[in-house]
């Protein structure tokens, strides 16, 4: 684990794998639905969750494979599984160990599989991110948050 940020709070990515479900565009019911709401909204209650999404399926996709100059666009499905995302969070948390702790309170089951992922910070990079590249980033996160309220999201 790499030190704390501020505060002591890290930012962890959660995503879903895919499966044969998900992969055949077969929605969640009812049921999902609600059991999913409900513990979203006690992410959003905690001051955990910031994002959260399901993805389409892989057949809606494509994906750009970059070769030195050339562009290679391919289009989905992708056959590997195991491999794609289904849907992810966006939480912020002390520890891998409290994400954890959250995670294993989700109305999943029948071999949903979940990966923990830490986000990367400034400081993180260290000298590398000079003061001319952190402020590029903070003009590029306050425009994020201009268009965020245009759109109404």
């Amino acid at each position: 684990m790499r030190k704390a940020s501020r505060n002591g709070v890290k930012k962890k990515r959660q995503e879903e794998t895919a499966n044969k479900d998900s992969e055949a565009g077969v929605l969640p019911d009812k049921k999902i639905l609600e059991a999913m709401g409900k513990f979203n909204d006690e992410l959003v209650k905690a001051g955990v969750m910031l994002a959260g999404e399901g993805l389409q399926a892989s057949s809606k996709g494509v994906r750009v494979k970059f070769s030195g100059k050339e562009r290679i666009v391919r289009d989905g499905p992708f056959t590997e599984t195991k491999e794609l995302i289904a849907g992810f969070w966006l939480w912020q948390v002390r520890s891998k160990d409290e994400a954890i702790e959250w995670l294993k309170r989700a109305p999943f089951g029948g071999g949903t599989e979940v990966e923990i992922r830490q986000i990367f910070e400034a400081e993180d990079f260290g000298a590398e991110f000079t003061p001319e590249l952190r402020q590029q980033e903070a003009r590029q996160r306050e425009a994020i948050a201009k268009n965020k309220q245009r759109s109404g999201k």
